[in-house]
């Protein structure tokens, strides 16, 4: 934690009554965001994602803990907070007939204490950046799928905040829409410094977008690294050789574990598995070792650990196990 981190909590908590007792939706959790990160909160539905940063951005408070978001404390200070932070959560309020693009922009930013000089100055620098420039006049109603969420993005950024929450922000978006949203939320932070803390259980959106991740579940907080690096702590890579004689996988073993340290090999009835650190460093020196031996290949892949590998590794079970379905967490 320092002074300038953008998010600092420490033991936050939520709890919830239900019928059958209470549910603790987040149990105690540790996390530091810093400017200009984008951090992505990993995990299943129902892992307690949604309920952070429902705590986060005030619209929930904490059963226990603290936090301090931009500069104020979350319990203390909500109302400095929901100045300084934008926030687009999983499902836009629908649109009423008649509702316009930019009107309704400018709407929110003046709700956010801008004039309406000033909103729509800042509508002409927004929607542009977001894609939406020559749509200001359009009804809300004809708007794509890919369009309205960067609708969604725009109304948190009306206010210019340097933090910005976003919840599961491209849940039922095709995949060219979903690719479309990551280039502008990357552009956030690379041409304005905005830090991001974005909840998904996507796997390569996680991959894709955060410098950081915080794998999260049932409301705990289980690893926070970069992707590469929590997919370094597992098994390794993995280079798989195969062969069209199945007579030259017995030699080819013993050629791969001389050429380069490896973590584990596995003979199939065609083909040779070789786990080794870093699956692109050792590819070239088992080649040449190979060709060295008049051994030649049929295919090369190499595979590298997944996040679903690491959620594996870290819970016994897999990401996709809880991708459907949503609660409260």
């Amino acid at each position: 934690m320092t002074e300038t981190d953008m998010i600092t909590a420490r033991s936050l908590s939520r709890s919830f009554k239900t019928k059958s007792g209470p549910v603790e939706a987040v149990r105690g959790i540790d996390l530091d965001v810093r400017p200009g990160e984008i951090v992505g909160l990993l995990g299943p539905n129902g892992a307690g994602k949604t309920t952070t940063l429902r705590m986060l951005t005030t619209l929930l408070m904490p059963s226990s803990g603290t936090a301090t978001v931009a500069g104020h404390d979350l319990v203390r200070e909500p109302r400095d907070v929901r100045r300084r932070i934008g926030y687009v959560s999983q499902v836009g309020a629908p649109p009423s007939a008649g509702t316009i693009v930019g009107e309704e922009l400018v709407t929110q930013a003046r709700l956010q204490g801008l004039s309406k000089a000033d909103a729509t100055t800042r509508l002409s620098e927004v929607a542009p950046r977001l894609s939406l420039g020559g749509l200001e006049r359009r009804a809300l109603l004809e708007l794509s799928g890919g369009q309205r969420r960067r609708f969604d993005i725009a109304l948190g950024l009306m206010h210019s905040p340097q933090l910005v929450f976003l919840d599961e922000p491209t849940t039922g978006l095709d995949p060219q829409s979903r690719a479309n949203l990551w280039d502008h939320i990357r552009s956030l932070r690379d041409d304005s410094g905005v830090t991001i803390l974005l909840t998904t259980h996507y796997l390569d959106e996680a991959d894709a977008l955060a410098d950081r991740v915080l794998v999260m579940d049932d409301g705990k907080i289980v690893a926070d690294d970069t992707p590469d690096a929590l997919k370094a702590r597992i098994s390794g890579d993995v280079i798989t050789l195969a062969f069209g004689v199945a007579g030259e996988l017995a030699r080819a073993e013993s050629v791969a574990r001389t050429a380069v340290p490896v973590r584990e090999v596995v003979v199939t009835d065609s083909a040779l598995l070789v786990t080794v650190d870093e699956g692109a460093v050792a590819v070239a020196p088992i080649l040449r070792a190979l060709d060295f031996a008049g051994l030649s290949p049929s295919s090369i892949t190499v595979n590298r650990p997944t996040l679903d590998d690491v959620f594996l590794t870290l819970t016994g079970r897999s990401l996709r196990e809880g991708a459907e379905g949503d609660s409260a967490a």
